[in-house]
């Protein structure tokens, strides 16, 4: 098939790369690069992959600008793929192509509608995920889905290693449906109304920790699942210094949310609303990764910006 990809993020490397293998992608549109180093651009991951293998990629400032869709349209795809794109769609250019337009999406719909479908069910401690075929259409993925796969999230799962997984995942049963497609045999099935959950995109205040309200679980998921973006910040010592790794301990006795009631070599154990959570490398303020205790050793009480 005549295929238009339309993606941006790493989630999305896998299908292009699938797409690319399986049929003829005319064009990849996706977001233009963004400042790096040294006011050098920096590519973005779809961006990469589809120039390494000679494809046209497009970066237009709005996809629905009419001027974009009847461009898009003069290519006479049979297909539109989206996957982690970043911009809503028209109506206009995702229902003609004789295909219609697919989406990959990172969750089990209708749970996690949204742009963060894999930190929101990290945070909501689900015990499984997986991705959704859709056809899309102009909710906000709420289309029909045409296939789903699931696995389980392992306990220690992160974002971006969960994130991996599922990428791998939705490009297998994205060729799954769009080989469906071709022989005219695929049937997607309206979401049920029950079970809807949305998932927002992240911001920083998301990341803040308040020992006093979380528990040590909690704690723990947000470690995992706000990372690379918000990441997450807790007050140690009266600084907010940001958690680069820890986990549920147990606490030898009780003691106020925040404090310090515990300490494993150079990690330590800060009391939460319910059980411990042991900080083992944090991040303070301008400064480079550091276990907690040697912050501790070298903070002068009274001088952090902590609240």
């Amino acid at each position: 098939m005549r295929l238009i990809f339309c993606g941006t993020a790493a989630f999305a490397v896998p299908s292009l790369e699938a797409c690319a293998d399986r049929h003829d992608v005319v064009a990849v549109v996706t977001r233009a690069d963004r400042p790096g180093d040294r006011g050098r651009p920096a590519p973005r991951p779809v961006a990469e992959s589809a120039r390494a293998r000679g494809l046209d990629v497009l970066t237009p400032a709005k996809i629905r600008a009419p001027e974009t869709v009847a461009a898009l349209l003069d290519l006479d795809p049979d297909c539109l793929v989206v996957a982690a794109y970043g911009q809503i769609l028209p109506t206009s250019l995702i229902d003609a192509p004789p295909h219609g337009s697919v989406n990959v999406h990172a969750s089990l719909l209708p749970r996690w509608r949204g742009a963060s479908p894999v930190a929101h069910a990290i945070l909501a401690g689900d015990a499984e995920t997986g991705v959704s075929i859709m056809r899309v259409d102009a909710g906000l993925d709420t289309g029909p889905v045409y296939m789903q796969s699931r696995i389980t999230i392992a306990p220690d799962a992160t974002t971006p290693s969960l994130t991996e997984r599922l990428a791998a995942l939705g490009a297998a049963a994205l060729l799954e449906v769009l080989a469906a497609l071709e022989r005219g045999e695929a049937s997607p099935r309206p979401q049920p109304e029950s079970g809807v959950m949305q998932a927002p995109r992240l911001g920083r205040d998301d990341g803040r920790v308040d020992w006093a309200a979380r528990s040590a679980v909690e704690v723990d998921r947000m470690v995992r699942a706000l990372q690379p973006w918000p990441g997450v910040l807790a007050p140690l010592a009266g600084v907010d210094v940001q958690i680069v790794a820890g986990s549920p301990a147990g606490v030898a006795g009780a003691g106020e949310p925040g404090a310090v009631v515990g300490r494993e070599g150079e990690s330590v154990i800060v009391a939460t609303h319910d059980g411990g959570f042991r900080l083992d490398l944090v991040t303070p303020p301008g400064r480079r990764p550091m276990t907690p205790a040697a912050f501790l050793r070298g903070h002068r009480p009274g001088t952090g910006g902590g609240r």
